[in-house]
């Protein structure tokens, strides 16, 4: 690990840690905490995506769909007009509508192989995005003084990482720049995520044995065809799945750094608090 102990994580001058698990946990709120602080910088993998690996795609949707009004093609056509996605830290509506639902496409779903086919564009930015860490905390200490950073992942990095290989070469370079931490959420936590994306659910990213199998499994069970499938109904099935499918693979890669729970990081109240959690799980 990077910081093999409590004692050389303290004396460090330079603290980089990985936030990784759930969505919905607190990693972005941590991470906001420390920035508020002074002296750590955040580096949104997910904001990342939206404003670089995945932003011409997205764009490229949104044009296509105001092609298909004969003003705004019109005003398109003549250069009076631009259209390009909005993306925030705090919001990504507009790459979550991109990536879609798999379905029927009266109720906005999309045909499967476009949705694998967005699935991939994702996982390559989320990819890209990771591997560019280091760059990212070469700038926060060389350009803006910096010292301490943080790489706060999405829900998915598990999906693209094999944990179990001891050189997988995405988990290798992480894990060499920074602290990975495992936000640990127990069943309780599992429930709450459950019933909040039941109320409003929302696409997600998913390794692609996985999506092949539980959708195969829908299909299957439902007695559906493709474009029968209602979207929402779909994704909120799998959502549990998806939940149960990660858990290992976190466990998995928390033998590289350290875990934590949503409990731990609920307690804490500023850096201090932070670096004395950290150091307690070294």
């Amino acid at each position: 690990m990077l910081y093999p102990d409590a004692k050389s994580w303290r004396a460090s001058p330079q603290k980089s840690v990985l936030f990784f698990g759930m969505s919905g946990l607190g990693k972005t709120h941590i991470s906001k905490l420390l920035v508020q602080q002074r002296g750590w910088f955040h580096y949104s993998i997910d904001y990342r995506i939206g404003t670089d690996g995945m932003h011409s795609h997205i764009k490229d949707n949104l044009i296509a769909q105001a092609m298909q009004q004969p003003f705004l093609a019109e005003m398109l056509r003549a250069d009076a007009m631009y259209i390009a996605p909005n993306i925030h830290d705090h919001d990504l509506t507009a790459v979550a509508a991109y990536l879609g639902k798999p379905g029927d496409p009266a109720r906005g779903g999309l045909p499967m192989e476009e949705y694998k086919r967005r699935q991939a564009q994702f996982r390559d930015a989320e990819i890209a995005a990771l591997m560019d860490t280091h760059n990212f905390m070469n700038r926060a200490q060389t350009l803006y003084g910096y010292p301490n950073f943080i790489c706060d992942t999405g829900g998915s990095i598990c999906e693209w990482i094999d944990p179990e290989d001891e050189n997988d070469p995405l988990l290798e370079k992480l894990a060499e720049q920074c602290l990975l931490i495992w936000i640990k959420g127990d069943e309780a936590h599992s429930q709450e995520l459950i019933r909040r994306f039941d109320r409003a659910p929302k696409p997600m990213a998913y390794q692609p044995a996985f999506l092949e199998r539980v959708w195969g499994n829908y299909l299957s069970e439902n007695n559906m065809k493709e474009d029968e499938v209602d979207p929402d109904s779909f994704i909120r099935w799998t959502y549990a799945q998806a939940l149960a499918h990660r858990q290992p693979r976190y466990e998995a890669m928390s033998r590289h750094g350290v875990t934590v729970t949503a409990a731990d990081l609920h307690a804490v109240i500023n850096a201090q608090d932070f670096e004395d959690l950290i150091a307690t799980k070294l």
